[in-house]
């Protein structure tokens, strides 16, 4: 907009002089970061100035002040504009005109304006009741008009927050309590908030406020830069949107890295990941330093009246050699060597975990600039101390980040470089792969009560997805660096041949336990031969529950460790010299017997709804309340074609999620029928809004079903139809393999897709379509995806052959895909 204002009838100087000035500014690629914030907040001081003086503002009593970002002279393209008409309440008439011929053309432009005219008096009053606002005001930048009326009101805004800090200072850290609480941590967030989300760029502004009070000051090691990287991103982001926006929306992140250059949205993630573990962790300690010194201010008055007026050393208490603890934390005793002791930084650090306290950030610093690297193989003690140190439970989250951020973890073990906030983009995961580590050997520290060798469980807790750094099979890849980290610690051949098995397995219990048949000979004998031993078998339980905790909370469950149990004690036999090939059938329950004989003498479905709440043994859950599984439903039915789709289609029309499910054939007692087959579905199911039908009404239709009476393809389409499709993140397309030697009695089909209602019906029609019956089947989901196994054999109960295996795999894929 050029010429003459439409809200003023004045001449607006430069106003379409500065939007085309603003937009080479942004679209040019020889200028980007802080030079091109430093450059547009220059370019826009400059218009906001020429409007201030177009508009006769008279020399003395009003100025125009930038405060916030705007005042740090950072501005993205889509920043607000943050500014304060500052005046001394002589004229508010002229005032408030003027602020029409500033804020107007700020809005014909289409720029965002956050505003407020007020007095140094008003200033400071709402300073005093809005923290918000005093932050803001922290930042005040004179831009035009009266300097000194603008050099007053910063003088008193910062004499202000000095004076009312030990007040201010508290309530601040708990706003960023609660916004940390309310938008996650950003170091983890696959979506994240690059300002709200807790290590974001709200954070970096705080550390700079508690720096402004004097009381204290955030470590300085990497925080400009940090802040720095988000900001670059930020901007690139509202280039990339065209929006004001400080979320990284995951269809958004390939555009973003390709505006910054980066390889793929996964190197962008990870940068923003390193960025926010260096804020957050600065704020850690920044906001510790504060508690501490509010805490000596309040205490010292006491102590000089009880002393006389002198200064009392603070307590130093002996925690290891060379380990002190000084108030409330782990530093070095006065004697310590670093230089000539290099197991003491994993001995500071395991007597910080072990006394639930953090490691000083000075001893921390201390030790990464002066101590000498371990010897290969590492001595005992130093092995020792890191499985002290990995034990310690929750304690040593804090203390491992403490050791990271001085780069102590990377000169310890180098294979952590690769895996150092590293994404994991899968909606099951809630951290990123180095802090899942961690997290699983807090959770191992709980089970080591469980195993004859709990060092081993740490060590493979922490090394079990080493290999998602490298290329291809991150269990392949484990194995590998597993056996040469185990070596390098000092352990002995044999433990580093446990420790490489337990990282190439870690998965094999709970995808057999959730995909195959326990029933099978084969599926026992395949982990037999893979487990090997008894104490490894032991070992390889606990860190498989371990992991899963460690994961999510989709990851474990009661269901999942009964039959991670199951799978245990029947390997179990095996190893100790049990026979697998002949292998006693489970029982049916009172239950189910009762319902396949009411079913094989109705000659229809027949079934039980009912809540199950069984805990699993040694896996209660931390509140000694049993985990709701949801409802069990069983369904007895005379074995006919076309069960399964049948029975799943009558859930999907009902609304129903399938947690887990299970078929298979039951044989009645010889006194009721020689020959009756009864197919027995024990199902987990929930509501998947409201409440359950009743179990009458879902015999009804599955009757119906089963004669071909209710379609359930159609009542599916219909009711897809009536919701329109979202926008948002693409699944992966779905996949289907047969499993190879995983059974001698059926072939495995093992499905692989982003769950949805009515999927299993599509399944279960595409195998009755093409022929095949389904011997058993093991249905599971993790998340959003559908992991589910069907064992499958000809009409005469034989396995498929090799081809018709494969052919089957495709069409279903195919069906799936469609």
């Amino acid at each position: 907009m050029t010429g003459t204002d439409a809200h003023t009838g004045t001449e607006d100087p430069g106003t379409g002089g500065y939007a085309a000035a603003r937009l080479r500014l942004l679209t040019e690629d020889a200028r980007s970061g802080p030079p091109r914030r430093s450059a547009l907040a220059g370019l826009t001081d400059d218009w906001l100035a020429g409007l201030f003086r177009a508009a006769a503002a008279p020399a003395r009593g009003v100025s125009l002040v930038a405060v916030g970002g705007y005042g740090r002279g950072e501005l993205s393209p889509r920043s607000d504009l943050d500014l304060v008409l500052l005046h001394d309440g002589s004229d508010p008439g002229a005032v408030a005109a003027l602020a029409d011929r500033i804020w107007y053309p700020v809005w014909d432009l289409g720029l965002s304006l956050d505003h407020s005219v007020r007095t140094p008096a008003e200033a400071r009053t709402a300073a005093a009741e809005d923290l918000k606002v005093q932050l803001g005001l922290l930042d005040a930048r004179h831009l035009a008009g009266d300097t000194t009326l603008s050099a007053g009101l910063r003088t008193a805004v910062l004499t202000d927050w000095r004076n009312q800090a030990p007040r201010r200072l508290p309530e601040l850290r708990e706003l960023c309590a609660e916004r940390a609480a309310r938008q996650g941590e950003l170091r983890y967030l696959l979506e994240p908030d690059l300002k709200e989300a807790r290590g974001g760029l709200r954070d970096a502004t705080a550390l700079r406020a508690v720096a402004a009070s004097w009381l204290a000051d955030a470590p300085r090691e990497g925080l400009a830069d940090a802040r720095r990287r988000l900001l670059d991103i930020r901007d690139a982001l509202h280039l990339a949107t065209g929006r004001a926006t400080d979320r990284l929306a995951l269809q958004e992140q390939d555009q973003v890295a390709d505006e910054l250059g980066l390889l793929d949205a996964d190197t962008l993630l990870r940068q923003v990941y390193e960025a926010a573990r260096v804020i957050a962790y600065a704020a850690d300690v920044t906001w510790r330093e504060v508690g501490r010194v509010l805490r000596a201010r309040a205490v010292r008055p006491r102590l000089r009246a009880m002393l006389g007026g002198g200064r009392p050393a603070a307590e130093r208490s002996p925690l290891a050699e060379g380990v002190v603890e000084q108030d409330g934390e782990v530093g070095l005793a006065r004697a310590a060597r670093p230089d000539r002791d290099p197991v003491l930084p994993l001995r500071a650090a395991a007597a910080a975990a072990q006394a639930g306290l953090p490691l000083s950030p000075h001893a921390a610093r201390h030790l990464a600039a002066t101590a000498r690297p371990l010897p290969t193989p590492w001595p005992a003690e130093a092995r020792e101390q890191l499985v002290t140190l990995l034990g310690s439970g929750r304690p040593t989250v804090e203390v491992w980040e403490a050791l990271e951020a001085e780069g102590l973890i990377a000169r310890l073990l180098p294979d952590w470089e690769r895996v150092r906030c590293r994404p994991q983009r899968n909606a099951v995961h809630v951290w990123t792969v180095d802090r899942h580590l961690i997290e699983t050997a807090v959770r191992a520290s709980a089970l080591t009560r469980r195993v004859g060798r709990p060092d081993l469980l740490l060590v493979a807790a922490l090394l079990h997805d080493i290999g998602k750094g490298w290329p291809g099979d991150h269990s392949v890849a484990g194995e590998i660096i597993a056996k040469d980290v185990a070596a390098r610690i000092g352990f002995d051949r044999a433990d580093a041949a446990v420790l490489a098995t337990l990282v190439r397995h870690h998965l094999l219990l709970i995808e057999t336990a959730t995909r195959r048949d326990l029933d099978d000979p084969a599926t026992v004998r395949s982990v037999a031969d893979a487990v090997g031993t008894q104490s490894t078998l032991e070992l390889l339980h606990a860190l498989t529950e371990a992991d899963a905790l460690a994961t999510g909370p989709a990851a474990w469950s009661s269901w999942r460790g009964n039959l991670v149990a199951d799978l245990v004690r029947r390997v179990c036999g095996v190893l100790a010299g049990a026979a697998p090939d002949e292998p006693e059938p489970a029982a049916p329950t009172a239950e189910q017997e009762r319902l396949a004989i009411e079913a094989f003498r109705t000659g229809g479905p027949v079934l039980a709804l009912r809540a199950q709440t069984e805990p699993v043994s040694g896996a209660q859950p931390p509140t000694g309340e049993p985990e709701p599984l949801g409802v069990e439903l069983l369904i007895a039915v005379p074995d006919q074609p076309g069960v399964l789709p049948a029975v799943a289609g009558v859930l999907a029309v009902h609304r129903l999620t399938v947690r887990t499910a299970e078929l298979r054939a039951l044989r009645l007692p010889d006194d009721v029928d020689d020959d009756g087959t009864i197919l027995l579905l024990d199902w987990r199911v929930a509501a998947e809004y409201g409440s359950l039908p009743q179990a009458a009404r879902l015999r009804t239709d599955l009757v119906r079903a089963l004669d071909g009476t209710l379609d359930i393809t159609g009542r599916l389409a219909e009711r897809d139809a009536a919701y329109p499709r979202r926008r948002g993140w693409t699944a992966p397309p779905p996949r289907v393999t047969v499993a190879p030697a995983a059974s001698r009695h059926a072939t495995v089909i093992e499905v692989r897709a982003q769950d949805a209602p009515g999927l299993l019906h599509r399944i279960g029609t595409a195998l009755e379509k093409a022929g095949v019956r389904v011997r058993s089947m093991h249905v599971s989901t993790l998340g959003a995806n559908a992991v589910d196994a069907f064992y499958v054999t000809t009409g005469t109960g034989a396995p498929l052959p090799g081809e018709d295996a494969g052919s089957l795999a495709r069409v279903l894929e195919e069906t799936l895909r469609a």
